[in-house]
């Protein structure tokens, strides 16, 4: 069973992340692709489906507008989360989160598209999986904010599959699906499938035909993402896997339109969440406990038998590693392209408090890319002309409260401001007492200025490369047999190793001395994540040497 400790209600606790530190990273891969002895039913196969910018808005959480009937069977046969979100409303922060298990304002990834350092005892989970005999493979999206390791994954590339692992060797296999990007919701004077007119619009937005006909647009691309998954889970039924298959389908984020991507409201960071595990979860199971996306890899590590790092800070929610669910989730923006802002949010099944750092600054700040979204300039326009009012109104609107409350029980849309109503007064000190004890205990960086974050991570914006790894024994050629230990100086480094020829190996991350049998050159490196990959060091294996 995997090791599990102690918990605070914001996750796991620092607690372990000094002795990870102090240790030797010696994560391996042996000369084979390594099969657990274990039966299958301790290693279960791990699908993941990933689509961008998209909220709940499937037929399976009561949406009638949408057309989703695949995921609408997957959610039948499984499990359907109420109440899943992510900790970043915009993709590299929010995937950064995910392949590490913790929070980007804790390890220096939270603006989006920066390069960040995370410590030296961070890790991509997947590394975990590898050494415990799982082949990771991608297709093909990473953004983590960070280059991806060639230790983090088997293949990370277009067409990556799980058809290419080694027989009986049991995968982690994930697929993002990109049409549902906030760009392909721009095109609205094509031919819609949705009707314009029977949308349901939030009362945020103006109901204009240009938000009517971007709202169905929007929907549009859900349906081609559940088609496409549709043809993902058929490949593994074909393959005779779906029994012992653990498949997860997620937004990164909530929908990529105006007042959602990019917003620490629901509409930003609530997400749908599918689990089918045949045997494990029955058919028809809703969950309305909270979920955070940093709960996904200590889930996987559970559910695969693997220790779970102390320092990660979510949690187990399923198999027998679970836990008691969590009280609250927790979010975060910061800056977004070339626009600063800093708001931080948490909820717990009720209500929703933000906090807003920079409420000088107006909401509907310019984010060039952002521009292009035809809801914002419907909005800009009808502002421009003193034509928006109500709820609309609101998101333009020169300054920011410090201050955001809602009930989102009574108000799903987050339109009524309750941070002044004294009787939310109690609600409102609570809420702000949990958003403070998480910026401390996770050691936020969001209030250091940037530049001087990237000084401490990049002195002299200078990248850091890994320190060369050595043989032990030593020698440029080693009798064939012979066990080969590997080390890297660096802290936190990781291995990898290969006896492929060519300029494009793949990459074995090492966890246990490396046996090769045959005549062969061993080539090993070392990479962190935030530094450069050492440079190459290799030995030849000698038959009879």
């Amino acid at each position: 069973m995997p090791r599990h400790t102690r918990r605070t209600f914001l996750g796991r606790t620092a607690a372990g992340a000094a002795a990870v530190l102090a240790a030797p990273h010696l994560m391996a891969a042996e000369s084979a692709a390594p099969v657990p002895a274990k039966s299958a039913a301790d290693h279960p196969n791990i699908l993941w489906i990933s689509c961008e910018d998209t909220s709940p808005d499937l037929g399976c959480y009561g949406d009638a507008y949408a057309r989703t009937p695949h995921l609408d069977r997957l959610a039948a046969q499984g499990a359907r989360f109420t109440r899943a979100f992510t900790h970043a409303p915009v993709c590299a922060p929010s995937r950064s989160g995910l392949i590490t298990g913790m929070y980007p304002t804790t390890i220096g990834t939270l603006h989006m598209r920066s390069q960040g350092v995370p410590p030296p005892y961070v890790k991509c989970f997947t590394e975990y999986l590898r050494a415990a005999g799982y082949y990771c493979t991608n297709d093909a999206k990473t953004d983590y904010n960070f280059p991806p390791p060639v230790t983090a994954w088997d293949e990370c590339r277009k067409g990556a599959h799980w058809r290419h692992r080694a027989k009986g060797q049991p995968f982690f296999a994930v697929f993002n699906l990109e049409m549902s990007h906030e760009s392909r919701s721009w095109a609205i004077d094509k031919p819609l499938e949705h009707d314009p007119a029977k949308a349901v619009l939030p009362p945020y937005y103006p109901d204009t035909p240009i938000v009517r006909r971007t709202w169905a647009r929007c929907y549009d691309q859900v349906t081609r993402v559940d088609a496409a998954a549709a043809r993902i889970l058929a490949d593994l039924e074909a393959d005779g896997l779906a029994d012992n298959t653990l498949v997860f389908f997620w937004g990164d984020h909530g929908r990529g339109l105006t007042r959602a991507k990019r917003w620490v409201y629901d509409s930003g960071i609530r997400v749908p969440l599918l689990v089918r595990w045949p045997g494990r979860i029955a058919p028809g199971t809703v969950r309305e406990d909270l979920v955070c996306f940093l709960d996904f890899a200590p889930t996987l590590l559970a559910v695969a038998g693997a220790d779970i790092p102390s320092y990660m800070q979510g949690q187990p929610i399923l198999g027998p590693g679970a836990v008691k669910p969590r009280e609250y989730v927790l979010a975060a923006r910061d800056r977004m392209d070339e626009t600063c802002d800093i708001i931080r949010g948490v909820r717990d099944k009720r209500f929703k408090y933000i906090k807003n750092f920079q409420p000088e600054k107006p909401y509907a700040q310019v984010i060039a890319y952002a521009e292009k979204m035809p809801i914002l300039q419907e909005m800009r326009r009808l502002h421009a002309e003193g034509k928006l009012e109500g709820p609309p109104a609101l998101f333009m609107r020169p300054t920011k409260p410090v201050e955001e409350l809602y009930d989102t029980d009574a108000d799903p849309h987050e339109i009524r401001n309750l941070a002044d109503r004294p009787e939310h007064a109690e609600t409102l000190k609570r809420m702000r007492g949990v958003l403070e004890a998480w910026m401390k205990e996770t050691h936020d960086v969001g209030l250091v200025p940037e530049d001087e974050l990237k000084e401490r991570m990049r002195p002299g914006g200078v990248w850091q490369t890994t320190a060369a790894p050595a043989f032990t024994p030593a020698g440029g050629t080693l009798a064939a047999g012979a066990a080969v230990t590997v080390a890297c100086p660096t802290p936190g480094a990781s291995i990898a190793w290969t006896t492929d020829e060519g300029a494009d190996p793949h990459w074995n991350l090492y966890s246990v001395p490396v046996k090769v049998a045959r005549r062969a050159t061993l080539r090993v490196k070392a990479c962190r994540l935030g530094y450069k990959d050492s440079a190459e060091v290799k030995a030849e294996f000698k038959v009879g040497g």
